[in-house]
């Protein structure tokens, strides 16, 4: 069974929109881009929340994509085709560090399928299994 391991949302300013998340929540910092304004990774231990910037206002603020964790991508993916989807998966360019495919639902929501996963659950400045 595949598990939803991440939410991606867009805006306009990542550090107000992640601390936020941080200070509202508890969430921890996982990652942060280097260039001001990046993206910036929150967890809470189990479920990742990735704060994206909108750079090209090419779509809105908000929700952005979903992504799942899977154990075979390829069946995933033979599944979604025997559906007759009129977008169907497409695999992510090689060498990026999350997700291999990226596809949508009928109502046309974006999602990531992963086999690796995702960044690892650990918040920086913690030690692997602190």
């Amino acid at each position: 069974m595949g598990k939803i391991r991440h939410l991606a949302i867009k805006t306009e300013d990542t550090g107000r929109l992640a601390t936020f998340y941080k200070e509202v929540f508890g969430l921890k910092e996982l990652y942060r881009n280097k260039r001001e304004g990046g993206a910036i990774y929150l967890t809470d231990g189990y479920f990742n929340l990735a704060i994206l910037p909108n750079d090209a206002q090419n779509s809105p603020n908000g929700l952005y994509h979903f992504g799942f964790h899977v154990d075979s991508g390829d069946a995933v993916v033979e599944k979604i085709k025997k559906l007759n989807m009129s977008r169907l998966p497409k695999p992510r360019p090689k060498g990026r560090p999350f997700a291999e495919t990226r596809t949508s639902d009928p109502d046309g929501n974006f999602f990531d399928i992963s086999e690796h996963g995702f960044l690892e659950v650990k918040p920086l400045g913690e030690e692997k299994g602190s």
